[in-house]
């Protein structure tokens, strides 16, 4: 099973992760994947165009202090970013930097801001076992706009066959290179009953949401791990894993992010 999760962070920091005592559990990954001959593992949302931050001010990434980018992240508060807990385990605030308004991962655009907490969910030990959510507090407020996160009060989001707009900067392909550039692309919720179809009991519908085409060839992939997921104008999940990229008949598993949004705000509020 653990072979074929995807969406988990990069090959380099899972391996930075291994290579430190307190980051035992970082993934659920056997060994770290082997890395594509430009150095990252992963490539961009399968199926996806590109997109701005301009449009998608609060979309961001993270990168270690060398700029290497292995996640995602949304901007829920002018200096808190919400991502996914295995994204983050093991790693110390200070090896994370956080990069908004840049489009162009070669480019220097946009702002590169230091992390000076990171905050997991405390029941967090793997992916398929939910809890999959990690709240960051930047150095400074950043300008671009903050984005509304969904609560219990807004269960109609997650009505299947809802349209949702998934973003990043990671493969275009199962096991292909990672995007320069940012990218988007919809793709529509699927029903409880259709994921634990494909998933079994890793599924649990209280913590999770998929979404996908039954014909597949759409999704996010490796290096899109902690992005958001959005619908409404809301957050409503965080890309976390599946099996394979794109699939037919396996839609990707986001974080369900009204089951945590108590825990969110209270880190918003700290």
């Amino acid at each position: 099973m653990a072979a074929t999760l995807h969406r988990l962070r990069s090959w380099l920091g899972a391996a930075l992760a291994a290579a430190t005592l307190s980051m035992a559990c970082v993934s659920v990954a056997e060994a770290a994947p082997t890395p594509t001959t430009d150095g990252e593992f992963g490539a961009q949302i399968v199926g996806g165009t590109r997109a701005s931050t301009s449009t998608y001010p609060w979309v961001v990434y993270l990168a270690t202090s060398s700029g290497f980018q292995y996640c995602g992240g949304t901007l829920v508060a002018p200096n808190k970013v919400v991502t996914a807990a295995h994204c983050t385990v093991g790693d110390s605030a200070s090896a994370v930097r956080v990069v908004a308004g840049r489009d162009d991962k070669q480019s220097t655009a946009g702002t590169v801001a230091r992390v000076t907490k990171i905050w997991i969910h405390p029941s967090y030990t793997d992916v398929t076992r939910g809890y999959d959510v990690s709240v960051l507090t930047l150095d400074r407020n950043l300008s671009q706009t903050p984005l509304k996160f969904a609560t219990s009060a807004d269960s109609t989001l997650y009505a299947a066959g809802t349209s949702s707009t998934i973003l990043g900067w990671g493969d275009t392909a199962s096991g292909g290179t990672d995007s320069r550039y940012l990218l988007k692309a919809t793709v529509p919720l699927t029903s409880n009953s259709t994921c634990a179809n494909a998933y079994g009991s890793r599924f649990i519908a209280t913590a999770m949401v998929c979404a996908g085409y039954t014909q597949g060839g759409t999704d996010t992939c490796q290096g899109d791990s902690g992005g958001p997921l959005v619908a409404g104008g809301k957050l409503i999940g965080i890309t976390s894993w599946g099996d394979g990229c794109a699939d037919p008949g396996i839609p990707g598993v986001y974080t369900r992010v009204s089951t945590y949004a108590t825990q969110i705000q209270a880190q918003i509020n700290s």
